[in-house]
Formats: C-alpha cells, structure tokens, sequence
C-alpha cells in the first residue's frame, strides 16, 4: 500500500470546498425578477414611442439585428433602416403609437424572452382621415452583454373584428 503525505488530504479537502463554492455560486436565473424588468423596460419603450419625440432613444431598445413585421408592409430589417421607419412614421399626419405586453416566457437560460402584446396605432386611411388599427403580437427580446434587455423581433398582425 502506497502512503500518501499527510499534507496532501488536507489540501484535496480545500481544493474540493473551492470547487464546490465556485459551483455554488453561480448565479441563478430569476424568472420574476427577469419579468418584472423586462416588463418595466417595455413599459418604458412604449411610453417613448407614445410620446414620438426621441427617435434615437425609441430605437435604442432595438438590437443592431432586429427585425419589425407589421401588416401589409415588408419586413424592416437592421437599425439603421428600423430608425428611418420609425422616423419616417412619426412625420406622418395623426400617427401615433402604444403598445402592452405581457406574459414573458424565458428560455431555460434566461438570454432569450417572448411576450404577447396589443397595439394600437392610428395612421392615416384610405381618404387620409385617421383610422386606429388594433394590433396583436409578439416580440423576442435578448439579454444584451450590458445586462440591459432589447427587442430583437417585433411582429404584428391585425385584430380580429369583435364579435357581434
């Protein structure tokens, strides 16, 4: 039988308690605190984009990749073109926006959100007069490096008709 030094148990023992705390203490996801924050920080974004004054601060929510789907237009693609299309809407006559969402559901790693929304825009209609359409949708957002989450995916559809 091979003996071991003395010394060499008591440091397996440090070196198995370090592990172990470094294994410990990773931090773990918080789905609620998440929520709450990402909810928040959409609540905020429609608050900027209702008032339509700051197009660079509207658009800073965005990710550098993202993408908005809305109906009846192509799909705006990457920031630069997503801040000449929300420049672009608040030029025009009437135009306004607002949006809530809800519901976040987190992917196991907690990088990746959705969260179902309804929208109201009111844009100019056939004859120019404002009409408001009622939107629903979704939205994908990404926890960006800075901890600060951004939505990378906005799509959104019309609103059945209520029922008579």
């Amino acid at each position: 039988m091979i003996k071991s030094p003395s010394n060499v148990r008591p440091l397996f023992i440090i070196a198995a308690v370090i592990a172990l705390s470094a294994c410990a203490a990773k931090p773990q996801f918080d789905a609620a605190a998440e929520s709450a924050k990402l909810q928040r920080r959409d609540a905020e974004w429609a608050d900027l984009a209702s008032a339509g004054k700051n197009v660079d601060s509207i658009v800073s929510y965005r990710t550098d990749d993202a993408v908005i789907i809305e109906p009846g237009q192509p799909a705006v693609e990457g920031k630069a073109a997503i801040r000449n299309y929300v420049a672009e809407s608040f030029k025009t006559p009437g135009f306004k926006i607002h949006w809530v969402s809800e519901k976040p559901t987190f992917s196991p790693d907690g990088k990746l959100a959705y969260m179902r929304g309804t929208d109201e825009m009111t844009v100019p209609g056939p004859k120019g007069a404002p009409m408001t359409l009622h939107l629903r949708g979704y939205s994908i957002w990404r926890l960006e490096p800075d901890g600060q989450w951004r939505c990378v995916v906005d799509i959104a559809n019309e609103a059945p008709a209520p029922a008579a």
